[in-house]
């Protein structure tokens, strides 16, 4: 569509102070989720209003969207803390941690092994913040310090976005551009994303005992890299689709394998030198059941998982139930335009893994009960849990959400991305196309959102410009997409929120951002080689 959108300095930099008063407000200042997405909303509104010529009805329609994008993450999170309480409450998590101890008692493998490994898995089948809401509680029941047992999913799940979930951010980004050479573009992005999987498995290491911690999961962070990145290499050139998913469930095999290597079967004196662990939680206590009884409702979670998401038949019956609201079209007073929608989003209910984190929640509340775990106010408590985190959760993520979508139904969006474009040649551009991909994840808490949200504009940008790729640009979008989610304030809170740690968002960012920020300069410097080898 043909807009007069003013890109300039002072509409670029406008454009950015919603995002970086949100930062500012969540990590220096340290102020609550809820306080500070809503503040944000507020100034992109003005913004939208005064700078950008955005009418009230455009504005309307953008929070509208806002708040069904984050209807569609709450659904996971409820679901996700009501399973948490309910595992919690039944003390499944002491019976878990000691059923692991009998074959091995390596806390750095474990931490790897849930943190890294199995939320790569959950991202593989499920995604939509699942990994961070499952994973986050399993590791603080195990031992690990709350702040760390958000921290290390986050990064450790997000090399898994982008073709994770059966590759939707791949079919997403097919949907709304035409890409000549597809299996070019794959290959592009299989390789860029070998780099956040690796530094993630170098970085738990390192978190949980600097160089020393490196040193002894090196075999083990090298061993399961192959698997996930290799593995998608390879397999991203036969089927996208897969091409996560089966990777990321032979490396979950491959942890029985690593488990017996002495290594990683015994306790080291790591576990005395680390600070992550809480020593109060890891203290041994005689179980009330068998680990496999206190798994139960997560072995449900996964094989309900696998059987809706990971055969294609069966995926394609259940998605054909799925709605969204109509949404109308807005034009701002610039000439810029978002189309109207039949179904905006649309949630695919039967499809949709809150759905699953339900029925294992359910699951697990009578399978704990028949086994005589909880005690008779268990209800209330679990009730009680679920909604001292749900409800502060819930304001942020919509804070967070109408935020963004007021911005791009504004245009605000689309500026911040042209003032990139005009002022990169062709060599900055492609070292510069990650980074907003990771910008667009932070926005929407979404690789299949930011790739939408941007892809268009690489291609434009491509099509312009000879020396430039498609293939390398979407690529390369598509990576910065998934290094994103690591500091999406949506996904931060969903990991506070279930680790039970409200207010802590600084503490997570601080160890994020600084994944984010290597795995970003690592991803750039390879796309530039990448652009002048080919």
């Amino acid at each position: 569509m043909e807009n007069s959108l003013p890109v300039d300095l002072l509409h670029w930099v406008a454009a950015m102070l919603p995002l970086v008063l949100l930062l500012i407000m969540l990590v220096l200042l340290k102020w609550s989720g809820p306080v500070s997405g809503w503040v944000a909303m507020a100034v992109a509104t003005v913004i939208g209003l005064i700078l950008f010529k955005a009418p009230f009805d455009g504005i309307a329609v953008g929070f509208g969207k806002g708040l069904w994008e984050a209807f569609f993450i709450l659904l996971v999170v409820w679901p996700a803390l009501y399973l948490y309480n309910v595992t919690k409450t039944a003390d499944a998590f002491t019976a878990i941690r000691e059923g692991i101890q009998e074959h091995t008692q390596n806390y750095l493998f474990l931490v790897l092994a849930f943190g890294w490994v199995f939320a790569s898995f959950l991202q593989g089948i499920a995604g939509f913040g699942a990994p961070i809401a499952v994973v986050a509680p399993l590791l603080v029941g195990i031992g690990v310090k709350p702040v760390m047992a958000v921290v290390i999913p986050l990064i450790g799940h997000a090399w898994a976005n982008m073709f994770g979930t059966l590759a939707v951010g791949w079919i997403a980004t097919t949907n709304v551009v035409t890409i000549e050479n597809t299996a070019e573009t794959v290959l592009y992005t299989s390789i860029l994303l070998w780099i956040p999987n690796i530094i993630a498995g170098f970085m738990i290491c390192y978190l949980f005992a600097k160089w020393k911690g490196i040193k002894e999961g090196f075999i083990a962070v090298i061993t399961i890299s192959i698997i996930h990145g290799g593995g998608q290499v390879l397999l991203g050139q036969v089927n996208p689709t897969l091409s996560n998913f089966v990777p990321a469930t032979v490396a979950l095999l491959a942890l029985f394998i690593l488990a017996k290597l002495n290594t990683y079967k015994e306790k080291t004196e790591l576990q005395e030198e680390t600070d992550i662990l809480d020593e109060k939680t890891i203290k041994s206590e005689k179980p009330k059941m068998s680990i496999h009884k206190a798994f139960m409702p997560y072995y449900v979670l996964t094989i309900i998982s696998i059987v809706a998401l990971g055969i294609p038949f069966i995926t394609e019956i259940l998605e054909q139930v799925e709605w969204g609201p109509a949404v109308p079209g807005v034009e701002t007073g610039y000439g810029y335009e978002v189309e109207a929608e039949s179904a905006y989003s649309p949630i695919a209910p039967l499809t949709h893994p809150g759905l699953y984190l339900l029925i294992a929640s359910v699951f697990g509340y009578f399978w704990f009960k028949k086994l005589g775990a909880y005690k008779e106010d268990a209800g209330k408590e679990i009730w009680s849990g679920v909604k001292d985190n749900a409800i502060g959760a819930s304001l942020s993520i919509a804070g967070f959400l109408t935020m963004t979508e007021i911005m791009s139904n504004s245009g605000q969006t689309t500026v911040i991305a042209l003032g990139v474009a005009e002022m990169a040649p062709p060599v900055v551009y492609i070292a510069l196309t990650n980074v907003i991909g990771i910008l667009g994840a932070f926005m929407t808490s979404s690789n299949t959102a930011s790739n939408v949200l941007f892809a268009p504009l690489h291609v434009s940008v491509a099509q312009s410009m000879d020396a430039l790729s498609t293939s390398q640009v979407i690529a390369s979008q598509s990576v910065g997409g998934a290094i994103g989610n690591s500091i999406a304030p949506a996904n931060v809170i969903l990991g506070t929120s279930t680790a039970e740690i409200k207010g802590k968002d600084s503490e997570v960012f601080k160890y994020t951002i600084i994944f984010t920020l290597i795995s970003a300069i690592i991803v750039s410097i390879i796309a530039i080689a990448l652009f002048y080898l080919s």
